[in-house]
């Protein structure tokens, strides 16, 4: 195992072309939001302006009608598609498969709800898809158990990654919640994305370290604005685990930098402008 450092992540970054035309640099959908809960629209939409912080050209945020109204006052610079319909169901499937289809990376799960309709409708998505994955939160819970696509990011906390595995974390050394991240990798063929004090990545052979982040991480929409640079990354044409490695790093940097600026009183929404900062100063 290692501890991912800068000048790994700087080599990560792809040069763009000076005569590149908009969406070759990335194209994003983001698929979340629900009516009832009312942060929700907020998640996603977060999640989305940190695929555009990434670096990525084009993200398309998928919704239902009533939180899509939400996400789309969010921010000009998403392009939503607004979904008929007041919960998430099969009905949905057909269109969200013919999105990602236009799509370099998809990620699914943020603040889209456990009703049994949704999580059955996100698991058919993960199911059929092709396009490059990440899966959050509810998300997790859908495919609890899947084997996934290859190269696939799942994106837990502890107790999503219990929901997931099924195996119990609370209280583990870092030396076991690594191997437990190990053979959740290997044993379900996805990048696996710890999220903790200590970051922990692993495809099932290698185990990355990240170590930049701090205490106020654990403010509610950090988790969302790493899942959306994680997808940004895979959107730029990374290799996952390089991808999900880089984005703990860079949302980490987000975070200290934040704290060296304003202390423990910093919020997710704070986060999202810092995070072109960390990547303009990751390419100097």
């Amino acid at each position: 195992m290692r501890t991912v450092t800068l000048s790994e992540v700087r080599k990560f970054f792809p040069k763009r072309k000076r005569d590149s035309h908009k969406g070759q640099n990335g194209r994003v959908l983001v698929i979340g939001g629900s009516k009832d809960l009312t942060g929700a629209p907020a998640l996603a939409a977060m999640a989305a302006i940190a695929c555009l912080r990434s670096g990525v050209d084009l993200v398309t945020v998928a919704s239902l009608e009533k939180p899509a109204w939400a996400i789309s006052a969010y921010s000009p610079d998403l392009i939503v598609k607004k979904l008929a319909g007041r919960e998430w169901g099969q009905q949905h499937l057909k269109t969200l498969l013919k999105l990602a289809k236009k799509a370099d990376s998809v990620l699914i799960g943020n603040g889209m709800g456990r009703e049994k309709a949704t999580l059955h409708m996100i698991r058919r998505f993960v199911q059929k898809c092709r396009a490059r994955m990440v899966l959050d939160a509810d998300a997790l819970h859908a495919c609890r158990g899947m084997k996934l696509r290859p190269g696939t990011i799942i994106t837990p906390h502890m107790k999503e990654f219990e929901a997931f595995s099924g195996v119990k974390v609370d209280g583990k050394a870092l030396s076991n919640r690594e191997a437990l991240a190990k053979m959740a990798a290997a044993r379900h063929r996805c990048i696996v994305l710890l999220k903790g004090r200590i970051d922990i990545i692993s495809d099932g052979k290698k185990v990355l370290l990240n170590r930049t982040g701090n205490a106020r991480m654990t403010v509610g929409g950090t988790g969302d604005l790493l899942a959306g640079i994680c997808t940004g990354f895979l959107a730029l044409k990374a290799e996952p685990l390089e991808a999900a490695a880089a984005a703990a790093f860079v949302n980490g940097m987000a975070g200290d930098a934040l704290l060296k600026k304003v202390g423990y009183t910093f919020i997710a929404s704070d986060m999202a402008p810092e995070i072109a900062r960390q990547v303009k100063r990751i390419l100097k």
